[in-house]
């Protein structure tokens, strides 16, 4: 058993390496200026939902699609289901 989990490892370790270059290209994280209490934590949090967002909507490019969203603020809310006033 403690060998599936040595497996598994390296595994999970590169999908949360993954995760981390996509937020730091993408938003530019490493960069942020968010540094005390929780709000690095909650800021990783809301770039996670946007990405899963972003990839449930069939986005294959995390940053293509941001920019294509920054465009008009219509796309986002279409993206979640809503539909501007």
């Amino acid at each position: 058993m403690a060998a599936f989990g040595s497996r598994s490892y390296p595994r999970g370790h590169c999908q949360i390496e993954a995760l981390h270059h996509l937020r730091d290209v993408s938003y530019d994280e490493d960069a942020s200026q968010i540094r005390t209490g929780s709000g690095p934590q909650a800021m990783a949090a809301l770039r996670n939902l946007a990405i899963g967002i972003l990839k449930t909507a069939g986005h294959a490019s995390v940053a293509a699609a941001c920019r294509h969203h920054a465009r008009d603020a219509t796309r986002t809310l279409e993206t979640l289901g809503l539909r501007p006033a």
